[in-house]
């Protein structure tokens, strides 16, 4: 399993407490339109991320983030900069 793979697996493990639906997750699974996400939701998900990986995305990072690959990719990019 590369990093990205288990970064993805870590990120769904995140994702499952917010997935009401069920939605089966891919790196092109949308935030807004697939899972139904407002800001709040964002917000508790994004602090969870944060705390797993040590990480801060920042206020910029999440506007430009719509996709769970793009999530995935950002948290890879951070953690390889520490």
């Amino acid at each position: 399993m590369t990093d990205r793979e288990e970064t993805f697996a870590k990120v769904a493990q995140l994702i499952a407490p917010f997935n009401k639906k069920g939605i089966a997750l891919t790196d092109a699974t949308s935030f807004a339109g697939d899972l139904e996400w407002d800001s709040l939701i964002v917000m508790d998900f994004v602090a969870s991320v944060e705390d797993e990986f040590d990480i801060l995305i920042t206020m910029n990072m999440q506007a430009e983030i719509e996709t769970l690959g793009q999530l995935v990719d950002a948290v890879e990019d951070l953690r390889n900069e520490g």
